[in-house]
């Protein structure tokens, strides 16, 4: 498939640019199940095969406690796939009423799985987290960080965690529309949306500013040029 080896080869850009993967590493990959994350996984087992250095990959799927959320059809397809699956489970709902989140859901659910994600690597002895942030997410955080009057940053692509332990985004350099392309000849399972997706279109950040973003994200010389840029820019920042 077209699409398969373009995210591969820009995968592994990113991979050896922003040294992200080291022999003896062992690799926590977050599978939330979302399009991103299951392509995520799908490359890193691919590129596991192929790396010439070894290393160990790990799947976790956070289970928020939502009534649709599908984890047991994330846990068979990783079955399926002979990926080692791990889930975290935690009622946000709940959490969130009691600590009135309920308008800012974000903020403390981004807070918590952070935190259970870095006791699990912990269990498991991984050192590295890999998230499935692409292209479009690196242009929004940029545009996001902008408007918030936080200046001219977004997420990098190699940075450190808590206790030594690093965050990698191996799809960086790669656009939505080409992830999109690969998942639909894919059958991934559906898992579910966020209950709090209605509230946060409405509300949220991109609501306020989304022909900006749209404009980015759109421009072609924009996803060319931006995540080499920027990205090498948030690289440099981390080392």
């Amino acid at each position: 498939m077209k699409q398969a080896s373009f995210i591969m080869h820009k995968a592994g850009e990113a991979v050896v640019n922003y040294r992200m993967i080291e022999a003896g590493d062992r690799i926590l990959i977050g599978l939330s199940g979302g399009k991103d994350s299951f392509v995520l996984s799908h490359i890193m087992h691919e590129l596991q095969k192929k790396a010439p250095v070894d290393f160990k990959l790990e799947c976790v799927t956070f289970d928020p406690g939502f009534p649709e959320f599908g984890l047991e059809k994330i846990a068979s397809y990783a079955a399926l796939q002979g990926w080692n699956f791990h889930s975290i489970k935690l009622d946000i709902a709940e959490i969130l009423r009691e600590k009135n989140f309920e308008n800012a859901p974000c903020a403390l659910c981004s807070r918590l799985r952070r935190g259970h994600l870095y006791r699990i690597m912990d269990e498991l002895h991984c050192n590295k987290l890999a998230l499935g942030h692409h292209a479009d997410d690196a242009i929004i955080s940029f545009v996001m960080s902008y408007f918030r009057g936080h200046g001219l940053s977004t997420m990098g692509p190699n940075v450190p965690a808590q206790n030594g332990k690093r965050i990698i985004r191996p799809l960086i350099l790669v656009p939505e529309e080409k992830i999109i392309a690969f998942a639909s000849g894919m059958n991934f399972p559906v898992a579910g949306i966020c209950q709090y997706k209605k509230y946060l279109d409405d509300n949220g950040d991109c609501q306020n500013c989304p022909k900006t973003c749209s404009t980015c994200i759109s421009s072609t010389k924009c996803l060319v040029t931006f995540p080499r840029s920027v990205v090498m820019t948030e690289y440099s920042k981390s080392e």
